[in-house]
Order: C-alpha cells, then sequence, then structure tokens
C-alpha cells in the first residue's frame, strides 16, 4: 500500500503492484532524461496538460527506480498498465504532486 506521506503512488504494471516514488536520484534521472530546463517547468506541463506521453513513461521509470523497481524503458513501453494510460498519466501527475508537497 502506497504511503503518500513518503510520496509513494501506487501502479499496478503486468499485473503486480509496485510503489513508485521520486527521490533525489530519481528526480535528477528525470531532469536529464527530458532535458527539461527545471523541474519546475515539468511541473507546469503536467500543470497545464501539455505534457507528452514521453513525459508520463519517463516519469513513471523514475518514480519506479526511486521506489526500488529496476525497470527499463522498453520493459515499461510494453507492459500493461492497470486503467491504461489515463491512470498512468494521473499516477504520473501525482508521482510530481507529491514529491513537491510539503509535509506538517
Amino acid at each position: 500500500m502506497a504511503n503518500p506521506w513518503r510520496g509513494e503512488v501506487s501502479l499496478v504494471i503486468d499485473g503486480q503492484r509496485h510503489e513508485a516514488r521520486l527521490t533525489l536520484g530519481a528526480l535528477a534521472e528525470l531532469e536529464a532524461a527530458l532535458g527539461a530546463d527545471s523541474l519546475v517547468a515539468l511541473v507546469e506541463r503536467f500543470e497545464g496538460n501539455r505534457f507528452s506521453s514521453r513525459d508520463v513513461l519517463v516519469l513513471l521509470l523514475a518514480g519506479l527506480r526511486g521506489g526500488g523497481v529496476e525497470m527499463d524503458v522498453p520493459t515499461l513501453e510494453h507492459a500493461q498498465i492497470e486503467g491504461g494510460p489515463m491512470a498512468a498519466a494521473r499516477a504520473a501527475a501525482e508521482l510530481l504532486a507529491r514529491a513537491f508537497t510539503v509535509q506538517t
């Protein structure tokens, strides 16, 4: 079960539940992979619904790695994500939101 206080998001891939989260290393990987000027630019793309399927793929991959799952791009590209593309995009957006939510 995902712990939102740790920034975790649950995602079912090929029938297996995974907990994804954006660690500092995952965020750095994400910045490099997307060639984003900043993570703020990426957040703005998601907030404005201007994200691409590549954004979702790379964000989920970074989050899965941050959650301890070793997966590569081709595997995730061909995987069945429960809920389809909309669930994948929602999970990606939640990962970003939870990574930048201040816990009090």
